[in-house]
């Protein structure tokens, strides 16, 4: 950045990679100004809507009668489990990939630096990763 001003300043100036650094400055401005807001406001569009159909669905069943009711209480039961579910599949993935990540590490870090203590840097992710599996194993609460 400064070669570049230096460059600019100059009588004579030498500018060797300026259309690189045109093209990064403007792919920065467009990632962060354009193109990362864009999809932002169309997943919170779509989010929004998603919403908007399922009270809708929700409210028409529970008013057609007595047994709708009880069905659209049943379904909001049902889907609060699936996303608990979810959740608890997601915490055991992540807990397993964070002690894949942790033993990995552990591995690379002793053969490259001999016995050092900088591979016990490993341990960090591998604790990660147990912990969120006995937090899903014994401490969370039951699925009903």
């Amino acid at each position: 950045m400064t070669h570049l001003a230096l460059a600019i300043l100059q009588e004579t100036p030498e500018i060797n990679n300026m259309g690189m650094w045109l093209f990064l400055s403007i792919s920065a401005v467009a990632l962060f100004v354009v193109f990362i807001p864009l999809i932002t406001y169309i997943d919170n569009r779509r989010k929004e809507r998603e919403a908007f159909y399922k009270a809708e669905t929700l409210r028409r069943v529970a008013e057609s009668s007595n047994e709708g009711a009880k069905t659209a209480f049943e379904l909001i039961r049902t889907e609060s489990r699936t996303e608990r579910l979810k959740g608890r599949e997601g915490m055991k993935v992540g807990g397993l990939i964070n002690i894949g990540v942790g033993v990995g590490l552990l591995i690379f870090l002793r053969s490259l630096m001999g016995h050092g203590s900088p591979w016990l840097v490993g341990l960090i992710p591998g604790f990660i990763g147990v912990a969120m599996l006995v937090y899903v194993y014994f401490m969370a609460a039951p699925i009903e």
